[in-house]
């Protein structure tokens, strides 16, 4: 029996029930994040968002719609003298609260893969300027080193549709 196996026993939800899936369908595409990262940098304005991420403005303009169908971003109308009333995008909550997910992300990004000067960005405390640490903590306090300190088990909303895992896959 391989790990996968084991671990996607009968007591297991399925990948078809996956919390994983179900974001990555709405932020699994590189403009996505990249539309998030500026997001998360201040910026709200589409030709800022296209500046920042080199994204076509057809992928940029998809890529929003998505974000504010989907409830990470919304639309708050503006108009600078002068001109036509425009829309800003800004974070809703549960935009925001990806935000330690696309920290992770660059961090690990910094660490695997930044060029041989250093990682392009640093994220520091505004209030005393010390480097941003991420630290997965369980709810009694203690620090988690790995997946190897993780137990999974089915949740109040785990779902099984698919048939055993093949012996062999992993």
């Amino acid at each position: 029996m391989t790990t996968y196996d084991a671990v996607m026993s009968d007591a297991l939800p399925r990948p078809d029930n996956c919390s994983i899936e179900r974001a990555l369908t709405i932020v699994g595409e590189k403009w996505t994040l990249l539309v998030l990262r500026e997001a998360f940098l201040g910026v709200r304005r589409f030709a800022e968002m296209q500046a920042f991420t080199g994204a076509p403005k057809q992928i940029l303009s998809a890529r929003l719609t998505r974000l504010v169908e989907e409830g990470l971003l919304r639309k708050v109308p503006y108009r600078e003298p002068g001109q036509r009333r425009r829309d800003e995008y800004r974070l809703t909550q549960m935009g925001r609260d990806l935000y330690p997910a696309l920290v992770a992300l660059m961090q690990w990004g910094d660490r695997y893969l930044a060029d041989p000067e250093g990682p392009p960005m640093l994220l520091t405390h505004r209030d005393c300027g010390a480097a941003i640490e991420q630290h997965f903590r369980c709810a009694d306090g203690h620090e988690i080193s790995g997946p190897r300190d993780i137990t999974a088990s089915p949740g109040p909303g785990a779902c099984r549709t698919r048939g055993p895992v093949p012996a062999g896959n992993a």
